[in-house]
């Protein structure tokens, strides 16, 4: 039986690839220039800490946006349609990222490109990964979810692990704005292979209904819940991809794409080796765990200040994060239906994308009013909340 099961998985997961592929193209461009961008608005165009944490959060409100039209547009047209947009979004992104580094003489325009990029590759992330999800559930079953939704994760924060030690290497090759030319011409070929792999694998079809679909208002509250707890934990990742690169700089320690890289690396490990254990102690148990390791993370960034501490923290704290929206993520879908699959998945992601939009500003912020100690005991303190929240579902689940 056991002979059969892990047969039954590895083929299940060899029908996973082709997909998931295309969710690891867009987080490598989305990690491409997570180390670079903050130190391009600080240090090349002499911007204050508030406004590089927006540049790297402007991202997140994209996504949050788009998140709505992403899972309407997958329930109603299918998914493929959606990746291959968003994959050409991300093209997009790319050349408007080269153009902010070719004008950065002319601050503003340079500042006005860069914005747009963000946004771009905001939506381009929202529609391409959240197809992804959808696409590959409808090729292996909904049995799978949990699943699916771990590869995704793996290629998401893997590619980003990934793209971040690439970028930061390549940063270097033109110095300053010619990093992130070299950056731009980068994250321009990559959707590029990404939408003609996308066009070549089978399309699925949406799946009918007699009823109508949900409004998404009503798949929000759904998942409301689940969301808030999840936000909550994502404030410690907005947290490490808007300031750990700051932190470094500010301390003169090296290495900031290496800290970001381990973050990445522990938390693929993380989700691959322990994403069966959501099906085996349940979502909320292991949710409870997850937010528990984070909080611990972002304690030892706050109270340890040295460089390998850093590096420490930050790998506790992907370790943490890992597994809190699959663990969550199963059970808020699951509430709206095969039917709403997609807006629910969107609705759920929105929680995750408007958490780490507002954290890059609003901890830009802590950090001018009160330096990097206060940031990461604020957002472990906040991580804590998700913690009360997790235990509020658990007892309703038991009443």
């Amino acid at each position: 039986m056991e002979a059969g099961q892990a047969q039954a998985l590895r083929s299940t997961t060899r029908r996973i690839m082709p997909v998931v592929s295309l969710n690891l193209i867009i987080y490598v461009v989305i990690g491409l220039p997570m180390a670079v961008i903050p130190i391009f608005v600080h240090d090349v165009l002499h911007c204050n800490t508030v406004i590089a944490g927006f540049a790297v959060s402007l991202q997140y409100f994209a996504t949050f946006a788009s998140r709505a039209s992403a899972g309407r547009r997958i329930d109603t047209q299918g998914p493929k349609p959606v990746a291959v947009l968003g994959l050409a979004l991300g093209i997009g992104s790319g050349l408007l990222l080269l153009v902010a580094g070719l004008s950065a003489a002319l601050i503003p325009v340079s500042l006005l490109c860069l914005f747009i990029s963000r946004l771009a590759l905001g939506w381009a992330e929202s529609w391409a990964s959240t197809a992804a999800i959808v696409w590959n559930i409808r090729r292996v079953g909904s049995a799978n979810t949990a699943q699916v939704i771990s590869w995704n994760g793996i290629t998401s924060y893997g590619g980003i692990a990934l793209g971040a030690t690439i970028g930061e290497q390549l940063s270097h090759l033109g110095g300053g704005w010619g990093g992130l030319v070299t950056l731009g011409i980068v994250s321009t070929v990559l959707p590029a292979i990404g939408t003609a792999l996308a066009r070549a694998y089978p399309a699925v079809a949406p799946i009918k209904h007699d009823a109508p679909a949900m409004p998404f208002s009503k798949v929000f509250r759904l998942v409301l819940p689940h969301g808030c707890a999840l936000a909550a934990g994502s404030v410690g990742f907005g947290a490490i991809s808007s300031c750990l690169a700051l932190y470094f700089a500010a301390e003169r320690w090296p290495d900031a794409a290496q800290a970001l890289a381990v973050f990445g690396m522990v938390f693929v490990i993380v989700r691959f080796v322990f994403a069966r254990q959501i099906g085996r102690i349940g979502g909320t148990n292991v949710a409870l765990i997850s937010l528990g390791v984070e909080t611990l993370g972002l304690l030892i960034l706050a109270f340890l200040p040295s460089a390998e501490a850093a590096t420490l923290g930050a790998a506790v704290t992907g370790a943490g994060f890992s597994l809190v929206f699959p663990a969550l993520g199963v059970l808020a879908v699951d509430r709206a239906g095969a039917q709403n699959r997609g807006a629910a998945l969107g609705a759920f992601s929105v929680f995750l994308d408007l958490a780490i939009g507002i954290s890059g500003p609003l901890l830009g912020l802590v950090i001018h009013s009160a330096g990097y100690m206060a940031l990461f005991i604020f957002t472990a303190c906040v991580t804590f909340l998700g913690i009360v929240q997790v235990l509020r579902l658990k007892r309703a689940a038991r009443a």
